[in-house]
């Protein structure tokens, strides 16, 4: 009798694993929402729709691009974090994931426990520019200018951002006092440097680079550690000894829910792999200063904690808050 029950109970057990096991061989079977926590038309959004327009031909299912805005991306990112683990529901989301746990004292969301990320998508290196009648041309130069004048100036596009965090750094590894001037959004934070109201600012590539090619603005470092194909004459920040290992970026990067299958998972990740790595689409990334680099969901979350440290550490010793 214990012979007949145990076979009849593996029995059933197989009868179950079977359609599990075979729904996610057939993943995808219905249509992917990629929920973009930012609005449309910024670089979270471009770095989704790019994505989602050829992952809808690697998968064979059609693919939507859902903007779920506000709270600094939290109100977008929390809804995949809730959301079914089944693959349907994923999120294109920036370096907010790592930095807002260390700005607001109340989160509806632990990244860590209720996202499962996918692959980090691009890293995106801000240029560090000055207006055109501020008397520098490298990095050294405004150091020393900046030892010189204590009432320098820097803009970003807001506070708490990655912008603000990477003129405090400079502050301190530069050993300077330059004094953060937020505005909202990059438009007003380059029309504030061409027209002089600040002595310089940390901003993304895309959005300067009409500038620095009229002549407005004057681009001196950028903030990775290698230079940006999208401006290769201008050096990166760590070229100048003394601040040698400077790197502070923003990213956009891929995730889903917290619970997804593996096979769901490492179908995602290697499709995102493949697409991210695909020359055409490598070229339309660098063309907006964008460097792709995907890796596994393991190294994704590994980067994602040294980002989260990094920033706590800025945050904290700038002393920067938000008002709640």
């Amino acid at each position: 009798m214990r012979t007949v029950l145990k076979t009849l109970c593996a029995a059933a057990s197989c009868a179950f694993a079977i359609p599990v096991a075979l729904a996610q061989s057939e993943y995808p079977n219905q249509q992917i929402r990629i929920v973009c926590a930012f609005p449309a038309g910024g670089g979270t959004d471009y770095t989704a729709r790019v994505l989602g327009e050829q992952l809808q031909k690697a998968l064979g299912q059609s693919v939507i691009i859902d903007n779920r805005t506000g709270a600094s991306g939290m109100i977008g990112t929390d809804a995949v974090a809730k959301a079914r683990p089944d693959g349907y529901t994923l999120l294109v989301a920036s370096g907010e994931v790592a930095l807002n746990p260390h700005l607001y004292s109340r989160m509806a969301y632990d990244w860590d426990r209720e996202l499962q990320p996918i692959t980090l998508l691009v890293k995106v290196a801000n240029v560090l520019a000055v207006h055109a009648d501020v008397p520098v041309k490298s990095v050294a130069e405004l150091i020393a200018y900046a030892k010189q004048h204590d009432n320098l100036t820097f803009s970003s596009s807001g506070i708490g951002n990655p912008q603000q965090l990477t003129g405090e750094l400079f502050n301190k590894l530069a050993g300077v006092r330059i004094r953060h001037v937020p505005y909202k959004g990059a438009s007003p934070q380059l029309a504030a440097l061409a027209g002089k109201e600040v002595t310089m600012t940390f901003v993304s590539i895309g959005a300067a680079k009409p500038f620095i090619d009229s002549g407005r603005i004057r681009a001196i470092g950028v903030t990775s550690t290698t230079r940006v194909s999208a401006i290769p004459d201008v050096p990166a920040i760590a070229e100048y000894p003394p601040l040698a290992g400077f790197e502070l970026v923003n990213f956009f990067g891929f995730f889903g829910p917290a619970g997804m299958p593996d096979p769901v998972l490492r179908r995602l990740n290697g499709a995102a792999v493949k697409i991210m790595q695909m020359p055409e689409v490598a070229v339309k990334f660098r063309g907006m200063g964008f460097e792709p680099a995907p890796n596994t969901p393991e190294h994704f979350r590994l980067f994602i904690r040294g980002e989260s440290a990094k920033f706590a550490q800025i945050i904290k010793e700038a002393g920067v808050k938000l008002s709640e």
